[in-house]
């Protein structure tokens, strides 16, 4: 069969004679290569790096591929392409012809569903259709794929979690590209980043309420900055995801149900070794293992999807590692780090590995966080927390600290939405401890700033000059250096880093567009409302103090694990909701419907339906942990004990106990009233049963447990397995 393309838009172009080969960053195969370190390209590249970038429709690669077929560089930069039939067809082709230049000849739109952590693998929603069909009168295969392809598609919305929003006989669920994030090739199928909403428009996924709160950020802050002294075009907020994870040993995976269905361990005696000698953190990735090269081969899968996945390297807990990539846009930051999530458990599957994002697998050691390293730029890259670069934008000396005095009003005004944000089933066991911060909401700004914005709020009104701290270890040859002016605060939920703030709260396996849609929308309420008072007539300086008086408690550079400075901090009224559930009903309060509305991010609907599916995911994420917990109690643990000579009555009265409470969550028809009584029943009731089972664990001889142990799961380095192991 001869492969022809449709009359369905443009069709694809040859080449202009003497025109250069599409950049598929193969530039020179054997070729002596100079180096350079001035930022230049790497051209020509070494063979080592010649697949990175070639799955992702952007840059260079995209304007090859738009000229060859009709169009022009950098033609998709305006969105407004979606809405002009005959542009989306010329892009069509390009990505078409880039498609099947690399092997793909399947699309899908690709979506974020509600309620994805900890259950779906990927987190994302995928319908596959070949870019193919045969001719009804020559049966020749054709091309199939244009512009309606690529810019919209549909399924049935009342299939995903959706509060209520949808249902069997409103089913209608619609697929818009989101323009934000580039599209990208995997094996045989290109993967379109797309918004997910009803036939009313409202939102059913993770994404439109973050592209919404993109633009009231934009909005806002462009209000703000114009009266700062800066027209621009408008913000974006960047970030960088540090992605924690843990890699065990697969055939000890398959032993443990509790893994396999809910992603933590619900039973397990600690190991007699764990982290207490601080001998994991980036201790070397050995090369007898198998973790090191898993590690690289997701680098390697990442880097050709322009994911640049640059950092990796042990964490604190056995068996615990990272991944972090250099920062970009929100939007394609998390769709790549979603991405990236799925990357690990296929590819350490094939390493005969089992890649865990859960927050918080196993007792006794460090859980698992996504640090999400937040800061906001003009369109222009001008940075707003960069305070020379601001001030000198905007030709105002006290730019930097009204910005930075609006940050801090947001923060104090809206803990409460950053409490809710974090708010995933995993940190329940996580924050608070081994380096997860507490559940009070403040910020570490650091000793200089803080006496710096102090020092302003007062009415001193000179620029920030930081202490240049310079460390000299005493040995000849090695020269004295300086650090930071802000010191590392692992306790606080919110530090400032000199550029960026990182909320190091945030989950490992929560897909992070809530986190970032409340930084984003907390920061344009503060920013509008500081924008107001100046067109009402205050000065910017007199706005910014203000601010600050009212706010500044929520500024705390201090140890957040010391009991006496939690309830310093409470008794200053800082935000502290110590309940995950409830903090997830902060999403229907007044104030933040209000918020919410007023931005155009969500409207009271779809916020009650969000923090529905939330509390239901909750649930359900509980439900399956302590089914599960009754399935091993009754197929092992019980089993156990009897083989040794035990006794089962107390396991046998504490399986009863959890088909009671198991009960009663399932007749309980409200959604919070149900979280409730699931988190009684995981953060009580399993854990007492828990110690029960872990006492078995401790006297039943090893060949006759068939559970795999913290032992086996925990230590890829030391672990032999043999008779009695």
């Amino acid at each position: 069969m001869v492969l022809k393309w449709t009359n369905r838009g443009a069709a694809p172009k040859a080449a202009p004679k003497g025109s250069p080969a599409p950049p598929t960053p193969v530039y020179g195969d054997s070729v002596a290569h100079e180096v350079k370190y001035d930022g230049s390209p790497i051209t020509p590249a070494p063979e080592l790096f010649k697949t990175y970038g070639k799955h992702i429709f952007t840059g260079k690669l995209a304007d090859y591929y738009l000229e060859k077929n009709g169009g022009t560089a950098g033609m998709m930069d305006d969105p407004s392409w979606v809405s002009d039939r005959p542009k989306a067809d010329i892009i069509a082709a390009a990505v078409l012809n880039w498609a099947v230049d690399h092997g793909a000849t399947t699309f899908c739109h690709w979506f974020q569903p509600l309620a994805a952590s900890g259950v779906r693998h990927g987190q994302s929603g995928q319908v596959y259709n070949m870019m193919l069909k045969f001719d009804n009168k020559t049966n020749e295969l054709k091309y199939d794929f244009d512009g309606g392809d690529l810019v919209k598609g549909e399924t049935d919305g009342s299939s995903y979690p959706n509060g209520g929003m949808r249902a069997t006989h409103t089913a209608g669920g619609y697929l818009a590209i989101d323009c934000s994030s580039p599209i990208f090739l995997r094996g045989d199928t290109i993967f379109i980043p797309a918004v997910f909403v009803s036939y009313y428009g409202m939102a059913l996924d993770e994404k439109t309420p973050l592209l919404r709160a993109n633009d009231a950020l934009s909005n806002q802050g462009k209000r703000l900055l114009a009266k700062l002294g800066l027209d621009c075009s408008g913000l974006k907020a960047n970030i960088g995801l540090e992605q924690e994870i843990f890699l065990i040993p697969r055939d000890a995976y398959y032993r443990r149900p509790d893994l396999q269905f809910t992603g933590r361990t619900v039973m397990g005696k600690v190991a007699p070794r764990d982290q207490e000698m601080c001998d994991h953190y980036m201790a070397p990735l050995s090369f007898a293992q198998p973790a090191l090269h898993c590690m690289k081969e997701i680098q390697e899968t990442c880097w050709q999807m322009g994911i640049p996945l640059k950092t990796r390297h042990r964490e604190v807990a056995p068996n615990q590692y990272e991944f972090a990539p250099l920062y970009g846009m929100n939007t394609g930051q998390i769709d790549q780090n979603l991405v990236v999530m799925q990357v690990i458990e296929e590819v350490a599957a094939k390493h005969g590995l089992a890649g865990l994002l859960q927050e918080k697998p196993f007792d006794g050691i460090n859980g698992s966080g996504k640090h999400n390293n937040w800061s906001i730029s003009t369109l222009e890259d001008v940075p707003l927390f960069v305070p020379e670069a601001l001030n000198k934008a905007c030709g105002n000396d006290n730019a930097f600290p009204v910005v930075m005095a609006a940050v801090v009003a947001a923060v104090d005004t809206h803990g409460d939405l950053m409490r809710m944000a974090i708010s995933s089933p995993g940190n329940d066991f996580r924050l608070g401890a081994c380096e997860a911060p507490p559940a009070i909401i403040s910020t570490y700004l650091g000793d200089d700033m803080t006496s710096y914005l102090e020092a302003f709020m007062n009415g001193e009104d000179k620029p920030y000059s930081p202490n240049k701290r310079t460390i000299d270890v005493g040995v000849s040859g090695i020269e004295p250096f300086t650090v930071p002016a802000e010191d590392r605060n692992r306790t606080s939920p919110f530090p400032y880093g000199g550029a960026r703030f990182e909320f190091r709260a945030v989950g490992s396996s929560q897909n992070v567009s809530l986190v970032n849609t409340v930084l984003n929308i907390m920061c344009a309420q503060k920013f509008g409302e500081f924008a107001d008072k100046i067109e009402g007539g205050a000065s910017p300086v007199e706005v910014a103090r203000e601010a600050l008086k009212a706010h500044m408690k929520v500024v705390f550079n201090g140890d957040g694990y010391d009991l006496d400075n939690q309830q310093m901090l409470t008794d200053k009224g800082l935000w502290r909701i110590d309940s995950g559930v409830e903090a997830l009903a902060q999403l229907t309060t007044e104030k933040n419907v209000t918020l919410f509305e007023s931005l155009g991010v969500m409207t009271a609907v779809e916020l009650k339906a969000r923090q529905d599916v939330l509390h239901e995911h909750y649930t359900g994420t509980v439900a399956m942990e302590a089914a599960t917990m009754i399935d091993m109690i009754n197929q092992h643990v019980i089993p156990a004990l009897l083989a040794a000579g035990g006794e089962d009555e107390e396991l046998s009265s504490a399986v009863k106990t959890l088909e009671k409470a198991l009960h009663e969550i399932h007749e309980t028809s409200d959604p919070y009233e149900a979280a409730k009584l699931a988190r009684v029943l995981r953060l009580e009731t399993m854990i007492d049963v828990r110690k029960i089972c872990d006492q078995a664990e401790a006297v039943v001889p090893s060949h006759l447990w068939t559970l795999a142990t913290y032992k086996e799961l925990l230590f890829l380095d030391s672990h032999t397995r043999g008779p009695g192991a």
